[in-house]
């Protein structure tokens, strides 16, 4: 079995939809996932996150294939909120400082991160990312796989590929519970670019017991074809020295979406 997750393109959080160049990076990857041959994936089902960027990425992908996506509420942002040890506030609880961070040795350890005092104080967080990932062992059980502790049993093996578009948070959250990996240290340490694609498959060497494997992670070569930059949302700057801004970007501030355009509109069941 094939999972697939594409993060939504470069985004207008104010709308929650694509800027212009969101707009150009969607429909590349659409010709891309729907060219002859493409990445040799025949996919049997799309699955997407309620947000508008998500929703508006997936359109022209589903438009060319005449294909429909299934909207689940858990493949939204993960939207749960812990302190920041240098300010004291809530925020999103990844990009925290280095030196404020890897102090902590649980926060490399996929079975103790959550005991960190800043998720201590914020249980929130880890019960949520717990109950995602039960959410998503639901829907591979669906698919012939139920959860064994850190594996899964193979009820049925099959080729079956599914595609998730959402959100960088929360991909990497479920990356983490498919691998049993630690979120602060992948989701400090990582980066999916605007709608980079990423691919866990599974591997049964022993017949009945499956492990999901990374195969790559925020690949872009349909940008690369369209000769499209990357986008840099969600980075910081290379060296402290460098004003903030972000990869590749081609604009200096948010762009307003087009409104009304046909083309917009996306087929998604209820």
């Amino acid at each position: 079995m094939k999972i697939i997750f594409i993060r939504h393109g470069d985004p207008d959080y104010a709308k929650d939809s694509l800027t212009p160049k969101g707009w150009r990076e969607a429909k590349a990857l659409a010709a891309f996932l729907t060219a002859p041959g493409g990445m040799g994936w025949d996919i049997d089902h799309f699955y997407c996150s309620p947000l508008g960027r998500a929703r508006d990425t997936a359109g022209p992908t589903l438009r060319a294939l005449g294909a429909k996506a299934d909207i689940y509420d858990f493949f939204r942002e993960f939207n749960r909120e812990a302190i920041d040890p240098r300010t004291g506030k809530k925020r999103i609880p990844w990009d925290y400082y280095p030196a404020d961070w890897t102090k902590d040795e649980r926060a490399f350890d996929g079975l103790r991160w959550e005991t960190m005092p800043i998720f201590e104080e914020s249980p929130e967080v880890a019960a949520y990312f717990h109950e995602i990932g039960g959410r998503l062992d639901e829907l591979i059980q669906q698919y012939g796989y139920q959860r064994d502790g850190r594996f899964y049993r193979v009820r049925e093996s099959n080729h079956q590929t599914i595609c998730i578009f959402c959100h960088f948070g929360v991909a990497s959250m479920l990356i983490c519970h498919l691998l049993n990996l630690s979120p602060v240290a992948f989701l400090n340490g990582s980066f999916i670019p605007p709608t980079g694609i990423t691919l866990l498959q599974t591997e049964e060497r022993d017949p009945g017991i499956a492990y999901f494997r990374m195969n790559f992670m925020g690949s872009t070569p349909h940008l690369a074809l369209a000769g499209e930059p990357l986008s840099g949302s969600g980075l910081f700057q290379e060296c402290a020295s460098d004003p903030f801004r972000r990869i590749g970007a081609i604009h200096s501030l948010r762009e307003v979406c087009p409104e009304n355009e046909p083309e917009n509109k996306i087929l998604l069941k209820p």
